[in-house]
């Protein structure tokens, strides 16, 4: 049988790899989809001061463009495409992005989040 403080060494080492390997530069990966010209999630939370890599998959049989004047960002996506990008690393806040060609329905969020 384990001794009990052994477990909970243990599992304090993995959490400290965990947040290091968190906090290291790569990008956190966020993915959205579109269908019915709306993006799900339509709110996203991130962690601040990463750079976060957004993978758009488009189930729509039309074409259209992620555009955020928050994020400085605007991509096209082919229909039933795919389109990847980094943005960031992003101070804490919200970022507002949209779908150009559906702005009436295609809309959402990205809450970057704080220490």
């Amino acid at each position: 049988m384990i001794p009990r403080l052994t477990v909970l060494a243990l599992f304090a080492a993995f959490a400290l790899a965990g947040a290091a390997a968190a906090d290291d530069g790569r990008p956190v990966t966020v993915a959205l989809t579109l269908k019915d010209h709306r993006f799900t999630p339509d709110r996203v939370s991130v962690p601040a001061g990463q750079p976060i890599r957004i993978e758009l998959v488009n189930q729509d049989a039309a074409s259209e463009e992620f555009d955020s004047d928050d994020l400085r960002v605007e991509k096209d996506v082919t229909p039933h495409g795919r389109a990847s990008f980094t943005v960031g690393p992003l101070k804490p806040g919200t970022y507002a992005f949209m779908g150009e060609l559906h702005a009436d329905t295609a809309s959402g969020e990205i809450v970057a989040v704080g220490p």
